[in-house]
């Protein structure tokens, strides 16, 4: 059974800084896309980046120029560093593994943006 197991999430003040890491198991990691959701309460769930099995990466805008996702295929873990962290931000954030083969989720990571 695939497993996506998220880290990382917390609490930080607004302009701070947060790794958050997934940690993918049992499939084929350099095959999937790989991305990072939020959802924040009362929200629908939005793609915030999004990384290709090449490396190709993408943005919501509201992120670009502050977030960076990153993937290392060999140890089958996908990153997302969040700087400058705004209050909006504050949501739980997915990992999501999707290929043609299946598309597959994390439990999710809290993170709260807040002074």
């Amino acid at each position: 059974q695939v497993q996506l197991v998220e880290s990382g999430g917390g609490l930080v003040q607004p302009g701070g800084s947060l790794r958050l890491s997934c940690a993918a198991s049992r499939i084929i990691f350099s095959i999937y896309t790989m991305g990072w959701y939020r959802q924040a309460p009362g929200k629908e769930r939005e793609l915030v980046a999004s990384i290709a099995s090449g490396g190709s990466a993408n943005y919501i805008d509201s992120v670009k120029g502050r977030f960076t996702i990153s993937r290392d295929n060999a140890k089958k873990t996908v990153d997302l560093q969040m700087n400058s962290l705004k209050p909006e931000d504050t949501a739980a954030y997915y990992c999501n593994a999707r290929s043609a083969w299946g598309t597959y989720w994390g439990q999710g990571t809290q993170v709260t943006v807040s002074s």
